[in-house]
């Protein structure tokens, strides 16, 4: 069987250099078109903001031994920023909020769930993912009391199955999770 040969170090930061450098280059095109041929639109800090989450994946993303948790949580954090980012530079109509936010939690929180269910063993390296995805599941929550979100229905879900979610996966790995407290604590 014949593989694909493996890009040296050296080529590939240059080529990340490079591609850097043509991205930079686009966005600062991209933002002399934006004010000279529409000023009052302000869609090249939209674009730019795609390119900025696009370079967050891809650095993270050639890391060696990527844990899978900790790129869900990364995903979560950076598109909630970058919704955020674009609700607001649209007017702040909330939909980021009411809508994109719960909806990214609930698949993050089913992801994680489907991984520990998967790879049960290994639950211990994604149990810091899964509390930090817990605890940012409880935003939506805050913004429900502070007034913030107006449609409660998609919060309350992704919340929900968050709580739900880090339960079960509590339950699937007790054992082990019992394991890890004896032999870190000398009990």
């Amino acid at each position: 069987m014949i593989y694909p040969e493996k890009i040296k170090a050296k080529k590939s930061e240059k080529l990340i250099r490079s591609l850097g450098i043509v991205s930079i280059s686009i966005a600062l095109l991209l933002l002399l078109i934006n004010h000279l041929v529409t000023p009052y639109i302000p869609w090249a800090a939209l674009a730019n903001s795609g390119i900025i989450y696009i370079w967050i994946v891809v650095l993270y993303s050639i890391k060696k031994n990527i844990n899978i948790a900790g790129h869900v949580l990364l995903q979560l954090i950076a598109l909630s920023l970058l919704v955020s980012y674009i609700d607001y530079k649209l007017g702040m109509k909330g939909w980021s909020i009411n809508i994109a936010i719960p909806i990214m939690i609930i698949i993050a929180n089913i992801t994680m769930l489907v991984l520990t269910i998967t790879s049960y063993k290994k639950y211990m390296k994604y149990a810091f993912y899964q509390l930090v995805i817990v605890l940012f599941s409880m935003l939506p929550v805050i913004f429900i009391t502070e007034g913030i979100v107006q449609n409660k229905t998609l919060s309350i879900i992704g919340s929900s199955l968050s709580i739900f979610s880090f339960i079960l996966c509590l339950i699937l790995c007790i054992k082990d999770i019992k394991e890890t407290i004896i032999r870190k604590f000398h009990m």
